[in-house]
């Protein structure tokens, strides 16, 4: 849906063809979610359909031009004064891969959160130095680019408090499996106890579920 009303956004400055939307687009948002012309002519197609764009004649390269209507400003109205939803989030591939490290058969955890640890901060320190670049061009900038420049920042920024954030829940979960783990151990070894074996062997094996390995103890 961002796609969609990011489209009538740009449509309020004035005619756009498609081409020109995907420039645009990607300028106000450098480049973070690249599209590709068909995408924007699909949304433009369904825009159309929905009586939120129209049709406006051509450039003088015959480019098809297309405006906004009053339902799409009425529309993008909506669209920006209404919160984004969080109450059905979307699907995050890391939180996914986690939920399903644990316990699987050969997988250290802890090894797939450090690796992805390391992805981060330099995810961070990159966007960091973008934000530099920005910061800078906004500056020393002529003011024909600055609303870009300004936009783009803000996107920056929200990527960095993103990774920052992903840095302090890597850390925090690693931090929480050691303690469950610790715990896990500490049941195993008070029921060992609890129920001596006849034999006297006294060895049994036990898998720590939240590091993926399996120890033995004594």
């Amino acid at each position: 849906m961002s796609i969609r009303h990011g489209l009538l956004a740009l449509l309020e400055h004035g005619p756009r063809y498609g081409s020109q939307l995907r420039t645009e687009f990607e300028a106000r948002t450098g480049s973070t979610w690249p599209l590709n012309v068909g995408q924007v002519y699909t949304t433009l197609n369904r825009l159309e359909r929905d009586g939120m764009v129209a049709q406006h004649g051509a450039d003088e390269a015959g480019h098809a031009l297309y405006v906004i209507t009053e339902p799409g400003r009425r529309e993008l109205k909506v669209w920006f004064e209404a919160p984004v939803d969080r109450t059905s989030p979307p699907r995050d591939e890391l939180s996914i891969k986690l939920a399903m490290a644990i316990g699987a058969p050969g997988v250290d955890v802890r090894q797939v959160i450090q690796a992805q640890r390391h992805h981060t901060v330099k995810a961070m320190q990159d966007y960091t130095r973008l934000k530099v670049q920005a910061l800078a061009a906004i500056e020393n900038g002529d003011g024909s680019s600055e609303r870009d420049d300004i936009a783009w920042l803000l996107v920056l920024e929200q990527l960095i408090f993103q990774t920052e954030a992903e840095a302090r829940w890597l850390d925090h979960s690693e931090s929480r499996l050691v303690r469950l783990s610790a715990t896990a151990d500490r049941r195993a070894k008070r029921n060992r106890q609890a129920t001596p074996r006849a034999d006297g062997a006294g060895r049994t094996g036990s898998t720590a579920p939240y590091s993926g390995t399996t120890t033995r103890s004594s």
